[in-house]
């Protein structure tokens, strides 16, 4: 039923994140002459960020595959390397959003479209951040009882809720 409710909370997060896109979608023409989004976006930072999300996900999974083996060490060293790219990731997003106020002036006030951008991409990365600190709990208590049903089934949860959040990096890029 734990499994179930989380489902569930993750149908929730479907939902938000649908409104938020789809509030982004309509306002992203309406810039009232401040910076367009062809202004604003860097390839080759977005693509960065999305390749380090990527391969964190890719090791949360070679965790996930370490907790089918119950090897602990392996699950925790795969969760300590996604989180170290989860920090990467985050800490890029914070610097291009402070590149975009201080350089740009591209505040959430400046326009609609930059007012649903920084919500979207800001929400996104909030919730990267809980699943930093989920899975790095999640790593502590794994640290101190090992693998048990309570830490197993917290770990596959964890791992559904990374890729998850992967799966809506890939749809902000669209």
């Amino acid at each position: 039923m734990k499994i179930v409710g989380f489902w569930i909370f993750l149908a929730a997060e479907v939902v938000l994140f649908s409104t938020l896109f789809a509030t982004y979608i309509v306002l992203q023409t309406h810039t009232s002459g401040g910076p367009t989004p062809k202004d604003l976006f860097n390839v080759k930072e977005f693509m960065t960020e999305t390749f380090i999300l990527l391969i964190s996900s890719f090791t949360c999974g070679l965790g996930t595959l370490e907790l089918r083996r119950h090897n602990v060490k392996g699950l925790v060293a795969w969760f300590i390397v996604t989180l170290l790219l989860g920090l990467s990731f985050v800490g890029m997003e914070a610097h291009e959003f402070y590149d975009y106020v201080v350089n740009e002036h591209a505040t959430m006030s400046t326009s609609a479209f930059l007012s649903g951008f920084f919500t979207l991409v800001g929400t996104h990365g909030c919730h990267v951040s809980l699943g930093i600190l989920w899975m790095l709990s999640i790593v502590v208590q794994l640290g101190k009882r090992g693998i048990t049903a309570v830490t197993a089934r917290k770990a596959f949860i964890v791992g559904l809720y990374w890729h998850f959040l992967d799966v809506m990096w890939i749809f902000i890029l669209q």
